[in-house]
């Protein structure tokens, strides 16, 4: 398969399926940048080390460098995603069931940002994703369990280390400096705060980068018509492309998640906030390295989460940590069901 800028521009000269999936896929990728992206950020604007403006550039800034030098460095996020469903053999109607679950996933996440809700693009991707290959499957033949395994893995290890990581930070940081006057610490933990934020708006360009350039190599191949293929191959122009959309999707705003996350969940401190940041990063990062497709809205809630324990339980915001768990418990089932009925209508109209 021709995967040169030249050969895609040809194929979408050629194919009017694949340029329809390049602008859900593109639309995707700009509204993963509008709404997930700010959580990364939400901390140093709520601790008032940076400026709202000028965080949402330098998360801009570091998720377009996440997205190129981590996919340089490995690719088995993307490759996890890739993999993740089994649309058929019949390339034409695997193409049709994907736009369908797109469409899912930029329905979902448009209702989920207009009212504030920090839910993950990454569960709706993959949710809507199965839902479609469900769908055109008929039947749970569509799912590829052995990659679903690592979503449930990651699901889960990375709540509990962020968590965990939050409240060890915190707690190793508040014990170094105890007899340090609080006052000569602000400037060093400003700083902090900012390093930490950009580190994790990095690695969110790394993790949800490589999901949705994985998707954008499964659907390459169907219209090329390749239904099997396992092992992807990335090529440059395509890091280039996915990371520009989801850099002008952060800089358009997001200041709802931002402040639901950074303000409403936990009043924090700057130190508490570059201890958020710092365990959310390292989280991402180890992740990544590993495969598992994670959601920088959990792990950054749940660091936060972490965080806001280390004093005592009655710091963090439980109505809204509640509102939060459900919605990413509701994204699962309504992404893959939207995913269904999408594709379920999709095929009566256009076969």
């Amino acid at each position: 398969m021709d995967l040169s800028i030249e050969g895609f521009i040809t194929n979408l000269s050629q194919s009017l399926p694949l340029c329809i999936i390049t602008l859900l896929i593109l639309g995707v990728i700009l509204v993963n940048g509008w709404t997930d992206a700010p959580n990364a950020i939400a901390t140093c604007v709520s601790t008032r080390s940076i400026k709202p403006k000028n965080a949402i550039i330098m998360a801009a800034v570091f998720n377009f460098l996440g997205v190129i030098v981590m996919t340089l460095l490995g690719s088995t996020v993307a490759e996890t995603l890739h993999n993740i469903a089994d649309f058929g053999q019949n390339s034409s109607q695997a193409l049709i069931a994907l736009c369908a679950g797109l469409v899912a996933i930029v329905v979902w996440a448009v209702f989920a940002w207009w009212f504030g809700i920090p839910t993950s693009e990454s569960h709706a991707l993959i949710a809507g994703v199965s839902g479609a290959a469900i769908a055109i499957q008929q039947g749970v033949s569509g799912i590829n369990f052995e990659e679903w395994k690592k979503v449930l893995i990651g699901l889960i290890l990375s709540a509990v280390l962020g968590v965990l990581l939050g409240y060890i930070i915190t707690k190793l940081i508040e014990k170094i400096c105890i007899n340090i006057d609080r006052r000569k610490t602000r400037k060093f933990f400003k700083g902090l705060q900012i390093f930490s934020g950009a580190a994790t708006a990095f690695m969110h360009g790394a993790q949800d980068g490589q999901k949705f350039i994985g998707i954008f190599i499964l659907a390459l191949e169907l219209s090329n018509g390749i239904t099997n293929s396992e092992v992807i191959s990335i090529p440059f122009w395509l890091m280039i492309l996915c990371s520009l959309i989801m850099t002008f999707g952060t800089s358009i705003g997001g200041y709802k998640i931002i402040k639901t996350v950074g303000m409403k969940m936990v009043k924090l401190e700057t130190y508490q906030g570059a201890s958020a940041d710092l365990a959310s990063s390292i989280c991402l990062f180890l992740s990544t390295i590993f495969g598992f497709p994670v959601s920088t809205t959990q792990v950054k809630t749940t660091a936060i989460m972490g965080v806001g324990a280390s004093k005592r339980l009655s710091n963090v915001n439980w109505s809204v940590v509640k509102n939060m768990f459900l919605a990413w418990i509701i994204t699962f089932p309504a992404c893959g069901i939207l995913g269904y009925l999408t594709t379920f209508i999709f095929m009566k109209i256009f076969i």
